[in-house]
């Protein structure tokens, strides 16, 4: 059906390929590559990286927490690079959160320590770990691009990037998203794009304009996929994703 529609892979969110993403083997993983090759789609990559297993967190001051998430981050690199994804998303706003007691600082601190530890093992399997500001609604720490960039900066990796989620940066950045394209992309920080109202719904099912956006993406040569992610279904999913297509593709006919 996405075949049909007009897109060219799928990017998945692990949690809902197996209810214990953690077990995925690379058996598994070059099989689901396989399954998605044989209807003429690739696995582009990996996104909301940590809702299973429970208990994850980037930001908890539990040495046995902390460990547990650097190695289950570890293990997605792995995943990634079997089901032949280029880059992974790190969204999970609720495994960054702020515990009572702790400053900002501290888990800012630790997040950065865990960005920093995923950055090696993202080099060895050769993906890209795309760190995804979000909103200020969703999480307290990481709300723009400007402060994912600070991070990205402190661990110097080419294979630690940031991304670009349009709902979030609707509602969290002061700067248009296109000038912000025109900021971040030429430095390379950015390595991916999803595209979402921030309503949550499709591209084209709200008040955002779509069309200066994606002349900036052109307008800065990038080259990498483009995904939908709306988390609204309006008025249901194969609806949402073949209005989404169609709206981006036939901008960009226009462009």
């Amino acid at each position: 059906m996405a075949r049909a529609m007009g897109y060219e892979g799928l990017e998945l969110a692990p949690f809902t390929v197996s209810d214990a993403p953690q077990d995925i083997t690379v058996a598994q993983a070059k099989a689901f590559k396989q399954i998605a090759n044989n209807e003429g789609l690739v696995i582009t990559g990996l996104h909301w990286l940590l809702v299973k297993p429970t208990g994850l967190s980037i930001t908890s001051c539990d040495k046995a927490i902390s460990l547990n998430t650097k190695n289950f981050a570890a293990h997605l690199c792995e995943i990634c690079h079997a089901c032949g994804g280029t880059y992974l998303v790190h969204g999970s706003p609720q495994q960054r959160s702020i515990a009572d007691g702790q400053t900002h600082a501290d888990a800012l601190e630790r997040a950065t320590d865990f960005f920093a530890s995923v950055a090696v093992h993202a080099a060895r399997m050769n993906v890209t770990y795309c760190i995804e500001p979000l909103s200020a609604d969703q999480t307290p720490i990481i709300n723009t691009l400007s402060q994912a960039v600070s991070i990205l900066k402190k661990i110097n990796s080419p294979f630690l990037k940031t991304m670009l989620d349009t709902s979030s940066a609707g509602l969290a950045e002061s700067q248009s998203i296109a000038s912000l394209i025109d900021q971040y992309m030429p430095t390379g920080d950015i390595a991916h794009v999803q595209l979402n109202d921030p309503n949550r719904k499709g591209p084209g099912q709200g008040d955002m304009q779509f069309a200066p956006i994606l002349q900036a993406l052109k307008k800065n040569q990038y080259t990498g996929f483009v995904a939908m992610e709306p988390f609204v279904y309006v008025p249901d999913g194969p609806t949402c994703a073949s209005h989404a297509i169609g709206y981006v593709r036939g901008i960009l006919e226009t462009l």
